[in-house]
């Protein structure tokens, strides 16, 4: 067993330890069912924990992540995700969150091929052509990353409204509320974006689905 492996178990025993010296039942009320009111669907870079970045406990927020925090229609792991969250659990609000100096963004920026994951950037690359006279302005090399990760999150955000899931519960009357924010690796601070949607009026008409 390498050191590192028996490194986690150990921290894992410690863990339960303080828990547990802190509540008694503390296992216990967990087992007991989770009602959290925020879906968070952030990037899988490891310096990124959803639950440390604003302080919330576990059973306090249902968790999505991966490369670059993307609501593609056709991933069932992410829509599954989305409709347990809101069909189920009733969350109150979804946040989409992206990092600066997010690695898929910095791909998709480029061309050089770095294997499969080229296929799940070209979504990335999609939107810096949707953008690209804006992005093409910026002159800083570092300004127009961090632009492209911001519109990166503000158009997942639209895409997450798009999505019959989001747009039946608003139908029906639910409470909920998407949001875009960007964290910071080198602050520990979040950035909301001001895009923050809670009906489909802010959509195209032919984005806006009707129910019958």
């Amino acid at each position: 067993m390498s050191d590192f492996y028996k490194e986690i178990l150990d921290k894992n025993k410690e863990w339960v330890e303080t828990s547990l010296s802190k509540d008694p039942n503390y296992f216990k009320d967990l087992a007991k069912g989770q009602t959290p009111p925020l879906l968070w669907i952030g990037c899988s870079d490891s310096r990124v924990p959803a639950n440390e970045i604003i302080g919330a406990k576990p059973g306090e927020v249902f968790v999505h992540r991966n490369i670059a925090n993307m609501v593609i229609h056709s991933d069932m792991n992410m829509l599954s995700v989305l409709d347990y969250a809101v069909n189920v659990l009733k969350v109150k609000h979804v946040i989409v969150c992206g990092h600066y100096g997010c690695g898929g963004v910095k791909a998709a920026m480029g061309n050089a091929s770095i294997g499969i994951i080229d296929n799940w950037i070209r979504h990335i690359k999609d939107i810096y052509r949707l953008h690209h006279n804006y992005l093409d302005s910026i002159i800083n090399e570092d300004d127009r990353f961090n632009a492209f990760v911001e519109l990166n999150v503000k158009e997942q955000v639209f895409d997450l409204a798009k999505t019959s899931i989001v747009q039946a519960a608003w139908k029906h009357g639910q409470d909920l509320t998407l949001h875009g924010w960007v964290y910071g690796l080198n602050s520990g601070f979040v950035t909301d974006l001001n895009v923050n949607l809670s009906s489909d009026k802010d959509l195209d008409k032919v984005d806006q689905l009707k129910f019958t």
